[in-house]
């Protein structure tokens, strides 16, 4: 097995995994710590080191609001088990867990990016365990990246300072982590031109982010946005804002120093990591992806919809219960309105379609209750398709059976769990259905990593379910619920009616 092995860095040492077919490393530095100078600076090189580097365990995570266990709470009864974890500024390390026994296997590479809303979340979390992956023939590199105020904060000073580098420090953290692994990853046995990058939630909005930065030419062949990209459906209906203009996002920063009591980005720069991690959760600022016009030249899923993205298949999907939306209404008679006011002339029809037989206003509403990220998949499809880019897309809609004593629904981030495999490592109890899917679930992962299409056969010989691209003429995905299967039922009426909506009304 490949238990150590030379970096551009030095030599670094890993640790059999649980399976000792695999080798796991851990805490490796793929930049410059960003303290002092390099805080809202872009990730600077790493330093050499002498002897041989123990990657023996996870290196503390980024600045981050502590995380209480809750039993109230869903998210830290899940995953937030160690709330005494390891916290520090110098958070820029990856970690590595590679089946390889040489260092010229050429095995395809998965290089996965967190989530938590650009705020919280870590590497160490259970559910990111890359071991089960590695044992179906990829390399698995899990990153780190600073967030919040450290990882996104935009003031004047830094864009005079570094103005090709001057906003989106937590996007250029993963950037430069993935170009570590390009550069690095044949170390491990990794092939750097057969890369994908993936994350979900705010980690799979931040492959959206890759996917549409004009720096990312043949970084990465492949990608995977789970529960990552969503649109907005109806009037005044917001989403939770992780984006804006620089311009906008400076004036942020100028408020914050006023609040911090600096006068000037060198006494911002020196005062304590903690004091100003618990000053910008009192502020509440927004601290998110900056249309820069360097890293981030748009709105990114407006610049998906252009084809200002890297072409390259892409995989997809949501949980079957996540981030819904209905009209912001209280009777039928503002229902109208707003219809008449969004749709004009096709008011009528949409009223047709969102109230059926039903009479009473949240029952209307009920059935007018869209998912904000299908409906943001459609419409990536459609533009897809109209514009004649046609990369790959397949489409996933997950609506396993989940387990335990709170009832919790298809809850965002819980397919975590099925598509890493790690079903063992959680609390609630999980029995040989869910297994079998998360089997199938990782199969589909490991094939789209390894060729940019996610068929292939189960481990018992049999072939997976077929799970073909997703296009208006074939508007399909899959289904993960008792088992995989490729669902042919395509969108609702209202779906489609809306998504017509979009491209009619669309400026």
């Amino acid at each position: 097995m490949l238990r150590a092995t030379k970096v551009e860095n030095g030599m670094v040492q890993g640790l059999p995994a649980a399976d000792p077919r695999i080798t796991s490393y851990k805490g490796i530095p793929f930049a410059a710590p960003p303290v002092g100078e390099n805080r809202w600076r872009a990730p600077q090189p790493a330093e050499d080191w002498e002897g041989v580097l123990k990657a023996f365990e996870f290196a503390p995570i980024s600045m981050q609001v502590r995380q209480e266990i809750d039993d109230n709470n869903i998210y830290t009864r899940e995953w937030a088990v160690e709330p005494d974890i390891a916290m520090n500024e110098d958070c820029l390390y990856l970690n590595v867990w590679t089946p390889a026994k040489r260092t010229d296997e050429k095995l395809p590479v998965y290089v996965w990016y967190f989530g938590g809303g650009l705020q919280v979340g870590h590497t160490a979390e259970m559910e990111f365990d890359g071991e089960r992956i590695a044992r179906r023939g990829i390399v698995v590199v899990t990153i780190n990246y600073r967030l919040n105020v450290f990882g996104f904060l935009s003031h004047p000073e830094i864009t005079a300072e570094a103005p090709e580098a001057p906003a989106n420090f937590g996007h250029l953290d993963q950037q430069a982590a993935t170009r570590w692994v390009k550069r690095n990853i044949a170390a491990f046995g990794g092939d750097p031109d057969n890369m994908t990058i993936g994350g979900q939630s705010a980690g799979g909005g931040s492959v959206l982010s890759q996917l549409t930065s004009p720096l990312n030419e043949g970084l990465f062949q492949r990608a995977i946005i789970e529960s990552g990209v969503m649109s907005i459906v109806y009037p005044g209906i917001g989403m939770p804002k992780f984006w804006r203009e620089l311009a906008e996002a400076e004036q942020e920063g100028v408020q914050f120093f006023n609040y911090l009591g600096v006068s000037s980005l060198a006494e911002a720069r020196k005062l304590d990591a903690v004091e100003l991690r618990d000053k910008a959760v009192a502020y509440q600022g927004f601290w998110g992806t900056v249309e820069d016009q360097v890293f981030n030249v748009g709105n990114p899923f407006e610049l998906f919809l252009q084809n200002k993205r890297w072409m390259v298949p892409v995989m997809f999907g949501h949980t079957s219960s996540e981030f819904f939306s209905a009209p912001n209404v209280e009777s039928l008679e503002e229902l109208g309105k707003m219809a008449a006011d969004k749709f004009g002339e096709d008011a009528d029809t949409f009223l047709q379609l969102c109230s059926g037989q039903a009479n009473e206003i949240d029952q209307v509403k009920k059935n007018a209750s869209i998912s904000s990220i299908e409906y943001a998949i459609r419409i990536a499809v459609q533009a897809n398709a109209d514009t004649g880019a046609n990369a790959p897309l397949y489409y996933y809609n997950f609506d396993a059976e989940i387990p335990g004593w709170d009832n919790p629904g298809t809850f965002h981030s819980v397919d975590l769990w099925f598509f890493f495999e790690t079903l063992a490592k959680c609390w609630r109890p999980f029995v040989g259905k869910h297994y079998d899917l998360a089997r199938q679930m990782s199969l589909y992962w490991v094939n789209f990593i390894r060729t940019g299409d996610p068929n292939g056969l189960d481990v018992t010989g049999e072939e997976l379910p077929k799970w073909g691209a997703c296009t208006p003429a074939a508007p399909y995905g899959m289904l993960f619920a008792d088992r995989a299967e490729f669902s042919k039922e395509g969108p609702s009426e209202l779906m489609k009616f809306l998504v017509q909506q979009y491209f009619k009304n669309r400026h």
